[in-house]
Order: structure tokens, then C-alpha cells, then sequence
């Protein structure tokens, strides 16, 4: 065990907003990571990159884990250890140094965090100025943090909770791409009530929307990301168990039709003018796995090219859609936005991802690396726009 981190001490190279006591200092960053997704693993590694890329000479900083179970956790400040080994990803609970948990109040007059542990008297640990939230998917990524933040007053990173709960939902971002006019593919939703009421009537509309898109499909969970879930079916034979590992993950599913074409992600960042985008980058196929699924994204690292092979003509044109996609879905700080650019040249929205992977290998850094931006400048213009912004209604 190591001692608990102190409140941060007035003084500092930058300095921060002014404290109750009247003093300025560097500004305190809780990097907030784990959660009680399947996503977890994936969290705790892109913690580890953003831990050793965060100026400590700029920002003083508090690693907070949430566990599987949801305990918001004290966690060592030490990314070794945080790395994915023998191809197993790590945990909060590997790198949790203390049994009690971790207590942001939710008064947005009051940001100073609390430890408790049972038996022992409640220790402040000072004042947080700004969460980096790296929740992937529900209980973190979907809204749910943002509005805890936004209850306690305490600035935040990346999406609101409007815009997160939209990027969480594939059925409601389609919806409202398609208000804002931007094109998405063939889909449809089983919906829990519609299974737990009638899976043939279900099923059968799967299949009869199949008959009118064709096979494969691709089988989702519809609030979810790394391609937990997600299966690729050739034909009505596959169709129950897919249905039944995505309902592993959400009892809500999605059923998406094959879009025949090459695979474009764009990243978006919020400067001070508004959002700009990146150079995009192309997602080859993947001979060794079904689709770009999570071991081809995690385990066995598959290449992106970055940038894209596009004419500068294509190349505008996904950086509009993705700027426009960004504003339809209220989005804040940044985006990767995903995309299939098919064989008639029309580029059609799959996605958004509202905290992408992080990692310096992720899609996301790399494409902003390609376009001027790197990694630490990066971490850096995220950190000071949320610093900018306020919470509330805005």
C-alpha cells in the first residue's frame, strides 16, 4: 500500500484557477478510468498512455479506477503496469491501492474529493479543477458519468450528456444522422420488450429484413463499443446465437446490413475557432479475423493507414461529414467518426465514438499525430477546453 495522495500545494509553473485559501496553482486532473463496461480492460490501457503523457509540469493529477463492480478506487500513478500481458487486458483491481473508495460530492460548490474506508475518518484529497473521463461504453461513456459531473459542477472532457447518451445508442444516432441528412445504412432494431414479448415475431422481422438487404448481417449490441458483442452472420442458421451474445452485453440489439466498401475513420477536436477535422485513415480488411473485431484491434494491433488513400476531393468531403456529424449530435472536445466509402463514391456514417481509444497507437492520436497534432498537445487542448468550459446549460 502507499500513502494517499496529498492535496496539491499552492505554487506551481502554471497556475491554476483560485482555491478557497486564495493561493493559485497548477490545475487538478482526476484521469477517471475502468468501469463496470465490458470495456473496462480497454479503459485501464488507454489510462496507462494518457498517464505518461500528461505534462506533470502543467497539471497535477489524481488516477482514479472504478472497478468492475463500480467502487470508484484510489489507483497507483504508475502506466507500467497497466498494459496488456500475455494477451489478457489489465484491471482496475491490479493497480487499486487502498480497500476504501473514493467520493466526488455532488454540491458544485464543493470539488474536493473524499476518501473513506470503513472504521477510519474521511480524508479530503483537495480540490479537482477537471475529470478526463476514459469510460468506455455504459456506466461512463453513455451520459451516465457526464451527469454525475455536471451535478457536482466539476468541468469534464470530451461529450455532454446528451451528446454522450447518442453516441452510446446505435439506433438513436442513426436517427438523428438521418434528421440532420446524413446517410446511414439498412438497419433494425429488436428492442427488449420486442423479445421478451414475441422472439419469433422478432426473429422474423430480422429475417424478413434480411431478405430485402441480403446476407451477411452484422449483429450488435446497441449501446457498446470495441466490437464486444458483435457477430458477423452468413445466414439464418447463426442468427439465434448471435442474437444471444449481444444480448450478453445489452438487451437491446441492432441488425446492420453489409455496406460494401473500404472502412474511413476522421477524427474531430474542438479548438477555440470550433471543431476541425483530421486527416482521415483507412481500416484495411482483416484476413485473420471475420471483421475488424476487438482482437484485431487490441490484441493483434491490425494497422490503420493513415492518412487515407483518398483524393483530395474524397478527402474534404469526409472531413465535412465528419464536422457535420459532430454537430448533430451536440458533441464536445473530440470525436472519431467512422464511415464506409462505397463502390458508387457515397460515403455513408456507421458511426461516432465520443471517447475513442486513446492509446498512441489508437486511430484517434494517430490521425491527429499525421495532421500536426501530437500526442501530448493532444492530451493537452482537451484538458485546457474543458477547463474553458463551463457545466450546466450551455
Amino acid at each position: 500500500m502507499t500513502h494517499l495522495p496529498s492535496p496539491p500545494s499552492p505554487g506551481g509553473a502554471e497556475p491554476g484557477r483560485p482555491s478557497p485559501s486564495g493561493y493559485t496553482r497548477k490545475p487538478r486532473v482526476a484521469v477517471v478510468f475502468g468501469g463496470r463496461s465490458s470495456e473496462h480492460g480497454v479503459s485501464v490501457v488507454t489510462a496507462a498512455s494518457l498517464l505518461r503523457a500528461i505534462d506533470r509540469d502543467k497539471y497535477d493529477v489524481l488516477p482514479i479506477g472504478i472497478t468492475a463492480e463500480g467502487r470508484w478506487a484510489l489507483t497507483a500513478d504508475e502506466p507500467e503496469r497497466m498494459g496488456i500481458a500475455d494477451r489478457k487486458m489489465p484491471t482496475v483491481e491490479q493497480v487499486a491501492d487502498h480497500e476504501g473508495a473514493v467520493v466526488l460530492p455532488v454540491d458544485p460548490g464543493n470539488r474536493e474529493v473524499v476518501y473513506t474506508e470503513a472504521g477510519a475518518v474521511p480524508k479530503a484529497l483537495g480540490e479537482v479543477d477537471v475529470v478526463f473521463p476514459l469510460l468506455h461504453g455504459p456506466y461512463g461513456e453513455d451520459g451516465t458519468l457526464q451527469g454525475l459531473l455536471e451535478l457536482s459542477g466539476v468541468p469534464y472532457v470530451g461529450a455532454g450528456v446528451l451528446a454522450s447518451a447518442i453516441g452510446m445508442d446505435k439506433e438513436y444516432m442513426k436517427r438523428v444522422f438521418t434528421s440532420f441528412g446524413l446517410a446511414v445504412g439498412p438497419y433494425t432494431v429488436i428492442r427488449p420488450r420486442d423479445w421478451d414479448r414475441d422472439r419469433g415475431a422478432a426473429r422474423d422481422r430480422v429475417l424478413a429484413f434480411a431478405a430485402t438487404h441480403g446476407w451477411p448481417l452484422f449483429v450488435k449490441p446497441a449501446r457498446g463499443g470495441s466490437s464486444f458483442g458483435i457477430s458477423k452472420v452468413e445466414g439464418p442458421e447463426g442468427l439465434d446465437a448471435a442474437i444471444a451474445e449481444a444480448r450478453r452485453h445489452d438487451p437491446k440489439v441492432v441488425v446492420e446490413a453489409l455496406l460494401r466498401g473500404r472502412e474511413i475513420e476522421c477524427g474531430v477536436l474542438e479548438f477555440e475557432d470550433g471543431p476541425r477535422a483530421s486527416l482521415p485513415a483507412e481500416i484495411p480488411p482483416v484476413t485473420a479475423h471475420a471483421f475488424y473485431d476487438f482482437e484485431a484491434k487490441y490484441i493483434d494491433s491490425a494497422e490503420g493507414i493513415v492518412p487515407a488513400p483518398l483524393t483530395p476531393e474524397q478527402t474534404a468531403e469526409v472531413q465535412r461529414l465528419a464536422v457535420a456529424a459532430f454537430e448533430a449530435a451536440s458533441c464536445e472536445g473530440l470525436v472519431r467518426a467512422d464511415f464506409f466509402l462505397l463502390d458508387s463514391g457515397e460515403f455513408v456514417i456507421n458511426e461516432i465514438n465520443t471517447m475513442p481509444g486513446f492509446t498512441p497507437i489508437s486511430m484517434y492520436p494517430r490521425m491527429w499525430q499525421e495532421s500536426g497534432v501530437g500526442y501530448p498537445e493532444l492530451v493537452d487542448r482537451l484538458i485546457q477546453a474543458a477547463l474553458r468550459r463551463s457545466t450546466g446549460l450551455r
